[in-house]
């Protein structure tokens, strides 16, 4: 996420204990992470995955945390394939202030779906941000998409 007016603590752990409320960006929350909607999206679909743990860093997060991380974004890829119909997929961490992280005391996997000619780094370029896609309604949109799939099944990243 990008820095703005920002509330105390922890931004992912005040998106956590807010995940049941119906105004909330949190879409998916399992055993030690949780997936939650970035409010302010590089592109349609931009989601981050962090765990429940409020942790700064990879050498500080346990192996079953990291494990949950990738086998999210496992599932993710099909979930965003499905809903987004992309023709790629950044991931990516920013670890400590100098990489760009907004939040630097709690890690989170970036997801973002993109298509060529796709225009989500006018931030970088042009210092303007484009919002594509209502983050509430991509919220419910992704919601939806994990309950459809069940708990423990990923789905098929290549459309099987």
């Amino acid at each position: 996420m990008t820095e703005g007016a920002a509330a105390p603590g922890c931004l992912f752990c005040r998106a956590l204990a807010e995940a049941g409320d119906e105004r909330s960006l949190v879409v998916h929350v399992a055993e030690l992470c949780f997936v939650v909607v970035n409010l302010y999206p590089y592109g349609s679909g931009h989601v981050m995955v962090a765990p429940k743990r409020h942790v700064g860093s990879l050498a500080d997060a346990d192996v079953g945390e990291l494990t949950e991380i990738m086998s999210l974004a496992q599932r993710l890829e099909g979930i965003l394939r499905e809903a987004y119909r992309f023709e790629g997929l950044n991931l990516g961490m920013n670890l400590g202030r100098s990489s760009g992280a907004g939040v630097v005391d709690h890690i989170h996997l970036h997801m973002v779906p993109r298509w060529t000619g796709d225009t989500n780094f006018m931030t970088v370029v042009g210092g303007t941000r484009i919002v594509p896609e209502d983050p509430w309604e991509a919220a419910a949109r992704l919601r939806v998409l994990f309950a459809e799939t069940g708990a423990e099944r990923p789905r098929a990243g290549n459309g099987e």
